[in-house]
């Protein structure tokens, strides 16, 4: 079975972000992220690549915009105009990461079946925001909390959730 995973850190106001930038530095989440997306196709929009000071190493990026004459002279770097396209580019993956921003996360939730989020223990000021996770289409498997220390400025919980399958009714 293919998995589409979303992956994000978000605040406890589902903040993502603010002038395309994130709202944290917290590196243990950078190297969770790193190491579950390493090897795969990362899907996102525009504005969350152009964040990146380079693209991300042994990734393939898809970028999504509406801007038929943006490119990437890069080979690890797909542009595509709009999340059908870029679906179809991951659809013979085992797995595939939807990693944002936030439009492009609304968008995925009817297409993903594992969501691997970040919950960051704040609330804060943001021009970006999470979709709500609907707990009867999703169900949480799997929680893991980090405590605030002295590399992380916030306490933070991975939790993992699944596409609950739906019920047939008799």
């Amino acid at each position: 079975m293919q998995t589409i995973t979303i992956i994000a850190a978000v605040a406890e106001n589902n903040a993502l972000g603010k002038d395309n930038d994130l709202l944290w530095h917290l590196p243990d989440d950078f190297k969770r992220f790193k190491a579950l997306t390493t090897g795969h196709k990362i899907i996102m929009g525009r504005k969350t690549f152009e964040s990146f000071p380079k693209p991300l190493p042994n990734r393939t990026h898809i970028i999504i915009t509406r801007n038929k004459d943006y490119e990437v002279p890069l080979p690890q770097c797909i542009v595509v105009h709009s999340l059908s396209d870029a679906l179809k580019l991951v659809e013979n993956d085992a797995t595939s990461y939807i990693i944002g921003g936030g439009e492009i996360y609304k968008a995925g939730m009817e297409f993903a079946n594992k969501i691997e989020l970040t919950r960051v223990h704040a609330s804060l000021e943001a021009d970006t925001f999470f979709p709500d996770i609907d707990d009867e289409v999703w169900e949480l498997v799997s929680t893991t909390h980090h405590p605030a220390d002295e590399k992380h400025k916030y306490g933070f919980t991975y939790l993992t959730y699944e596409k609950r399958v739906p019920q047939k009714s008799k």
